[in-house]
């Protein structure tokens, strides 16, 4: 969670794939109006976004229900966001990355191909309430290079993170001692 530029996509992707775990990226849950709504440099209400948090538990819902794990962004901005999303089955973690408004501007005037407006981070950061202590989960500054953060997230939260199999595997051909016994 977290507003625009502070890296979601980035830290969401690399944690994903060090997990072997699901991952979506919560713009593909907005629907077109709120695409645009975005591009033309609108901020969005809660009346937008509640049909699109419903989405992203919908989703994860569904990732419990396969017996998965997931990872998803969402900038998550207010409690009652939060709140809607701890609804969707099994535990709920959130990832608070925060990071100073200059740094956060001047990332998202990087960024290329991107809907979302730098004009719109002021914005985003009046509707943030951040991370409280009595949320499941943890805040990290975003200063920190994105396989850090990783780092700290399966450190902090001691997410089980899958081991490659260690059962040794005898060579092809080697076939000593293989009746039942």
């Amino acid at each position: 969670m977290g507003v625009a530029g502070s890296g979601k996509t980035t830290v969401a992707t690399l944690l994903a794939e060090r997990m072997g775990r699901p991952y979506a990226e919560a713009d593909e849950f907005h629907p077109q109006a709120n695409i645009d709504k975005m591009s033309a440099g609108t901020p969005l209400t809660d009346e937008d976004r509640w049909p699109w948090l419903r989405a992203m538990r919908d989703w994860l819902d569904q990732q419990a229900a396969d017996d998965r794990s997931a990872v998803v962004t969402c900038s998550a901005l207010k409690r009652s966001y939060r709140d809607l999303l701890r609804t969707a089955h099994g535990r709920v973690r959130f990832v608070h990355l925060t990071g100073s408004p200059e740094l956060l501007a001047e990332r998202m005037a990087q960024r290329s191909g991107h809907f979302m407006p730098t004009s719109l981070l002021p914005s985003q950061l009046a509707t943030l309430e951040p991370l409280a202590d009595d949320e499941d989960g943890i805040t990290l500054d975003v200063g920190l290079a994105p396989a850090e953060l990783v780092d700290r997230i399966l450190t902090s939260t001691a997410l089980p993170v899958p081991q490659p199999s260690t059962t040794p595997h005898p060579p092809a051909g080697d076939h000593h001692d293989t009746e039942e016994r």
